[in-house]
């Protein structure tokens, strides 16, 4: 009885060496927790893996991208932003990666940043020849104005936001005012997602801008539809993105890299916890999914991390090893 009590002491005590090791070699690690969704649940996600998986000692920093970019590469804090749109930070991210200053570890939306013009899907099966903007412009009478049913609608962003200028531009190139169609103003995020609400609860066709991932998109079955025309990046910019641009062209929306990148200080010295970013990956309609339930009720970003390792753990058990996986479970 004695021997076995010296040798239960023994690797008890071997363990919490162990544990101390990983937890040194992790160290400290400061989190970008940017203020949208599906990136503050990211910070989560990771802050609960590093923490219970690696022994890690993780601290959520308040983010937005152009402030948080700044910070990463003057002063090399925060360590990590889980979720980069790279098209906000273009040329700053390209000097900053020449400068040795930050690393990109991977594309964490391993589709992207989607935007477009979508319609619900009960209208694409039913009417499979619409495939591209250019076959719903054809018919009016399946996405009908609010104020005027004789009328087809497209939908555009709130005031303010840059997807108000690029849809009114598409609009203006497409010609879809002589196609029997208005451009119909949503005034706000909240009345933007509850035309497509109503949509679904109507079973009314609906046909506007949206983007992707998004709780809407998780909730609600909707189809992007193409624009017969390839992205060109010179046109878009000169134009497509300039107010009441006089003569647009016809373009497609570009897909935005979304990925995650630290300091260059911090993928020096992060060890265990590089291998776990490095894996860690997920697409657009399980975020979607995840973000529908966290809107459904009304959860913050730590209850919706939760949610997603417990509900989800064929995803994200492929990011880590089975050592690893089994503690995430353990703390869950």
């Amino acid at each position: 009885m004695r021997t076995l009590l010296v040798s239960t002491i023994l690797a008890a005590g071997f363990i919490g060496l162990t544990g101390s090791a990983q937890a040194a070699d992790c160290g400290k690690v400061s989190i970008a927790e940017m203020n949208w969704a599906s990136a503050g649940v990211a910070a989560n996600i990771d802050k609960i893996i590093l923490e219970s998986g690696y022994g890690c000692e993780v601290e959520l920093v308040t983010g937005d991208t152009i402030p948080t970019f700044t910070s990463m590469t003057e002063k090399a804090e925060p360590d990590m932003a889980p979720e980069l749109w790279v098209n906000a930070v273009q040329e700053p991210l390209a000097k900053a990666l020449a400068d040795d200053k930050i690393v990109k570890v991977t594309q964490i939306l391993t589709d992207g940043g989607v935007e477009g013009w979508w319609i619900p899907k009960f209208i694409a099966d039913a009417h499979p020849d619409i495939k591209t903007v250019e076959d719903a412009l054809k018919h009016p009478e399946l996405f009908p104005a609010p104020e005027d049913a004789s009328k087809g609608a497209v939908t555009n962003c709130p005031a303010g936001w840059g997807c108000q200028i690029t849809t009114a531009n598409l609009y203006k190139a497409i010609k879809a005012d002589t196609k029997g169609f208005q451009l119909i103003g949503s005034g706000s995020a909240a009345g933007l997602d509850g035309s497509i609400a109503h949509a679904f609860e109507k079973k009314i066709g609906w046909l506007g801008y949206y983007w992707a991932p998004t709780a809407i998109l998780g909730k609600y079955d909707m189809v992007k539809l193409s624009f017969d025309t390839k992205f060109d990046k010179a046109a878009w910019d000169k134009c497509i993105t300039v107010a009441d641009c006089p003569d647009p062209k016809l373009n497609s929306y570009p897909v935005a890299e979304v990925d995650t990148v630290v300091t260059k200080k911090f993928a020096d010295r992060a060890g265990v916890a590089m291998d776990y970013i490095k894996a860690r990956r997920w697409d657009n309609a399980t975020v979607g999914k995840v973000l529908a339930w966290m809107s459904d009720n009304q959860a913050d970003n730590a209850d919706t991390a939760k949610y997603f390792l417990e509900t989800y753990p064929d995803v994200w058990a492929k990011w880590v090893s089975p050592e690893v996986a089994e503690k995430v479970k353990a703390e869950l």
